[in-house]
């Protein structure tokens, strides 16, 4: 089977960026405000990479109404708390992203975050020419871990699954990239750990973003 890769697809949370602790903290301050049951830190963080509303009905039992008024008051709260430079970019990331991107690979990326912050990132961290198209979880009937977000990008690209790879930090990318027929790679320095992604039967496990061109270009 030919297993040279054309296409990467990736998340953006914990792989790209280093979104944790404005993630966190946004989340724990919703908690408080809607008086909501304490979670630590870490019960908010593995949360991290489903869908906004999933991200809390899924950490404290509520009902669908409280889900969307949790969703509504943490995007309020979040372009609150989002000022500029508050979200550093992972190490050798955007050196090996433009690699990838001037070897001919197809890049795009499959985030459970909203359209316009993620854009606003991309723009920011000086990425977004790289990116030949972004998918969101409002875009899909299905977020992750379903496998919906990699079934569009390998339609839109016409890249066959055995041509791909998905690039993240959870258990939900991976189980994304799975579904789809996709082999995946899974960061051990974000919001995953090595434990998790390795018990996935993952593909590829690195500890750092500069590792991805190895596998790709291989």
């Amino acid at each position: 089977m030919n297993c040279k890769t054309k296409l990467v697809i990736l998340d953006f949370d914990g792989t790209l960026a280093d979104t944790r602790s404005l993630i966190v903290n946004t989340m724990q301050q919703t908690i408080r405000e809607l008086n909501l049951p304490p979670r630590t830190d870490n019960q908010c963080a593995a949360m991290i990479g489903l869908p906004l509303k999933k991200t809390f009905t899924q950490l404290i039992d509520m009902d669908d109404a409280m889900g969307d008024k949790c969703a509504e008051t943490y995007t309020r709260l979040f372009f609150e708390n989002n000022k500029p430079g508050a979200v550093p970019v992972f190490p050798h990331v955007v050196e090996t992203i433009r690699a990838l991107h001037d070897a001919g690979t197809i890049i795009t990326i499959a985030s459970s975050r909203g359209r316009d912050t993620l854009i606003d990132f991309l723009r920011e961290m000086n990425m977004e020419q790289y990116i030949s198209f972004v998918i969101c979880a409002t875009d899909i009937e299905n977020a992750k871990p379903a496998p919906d977000m990699v079934l569009v990008t390998l339609d839109k690209t016409g890249i066959l699954p055995q041509n791909a790879i998905v690039v993240g930090d959870t258990q939900f990318d991976v189980l994304m990239a799975h579904r789809a027929g996709v082999r995946a790679v899974g960061v051990t320095y974000g919001n995953g750990t090595r434990e998790e992604l390795e018990k996935l039967s993952t593909e590829y496990v690195i500890d750092s973003f500069d590792k991805l061109r190895d596998i790709v270009l291989a």
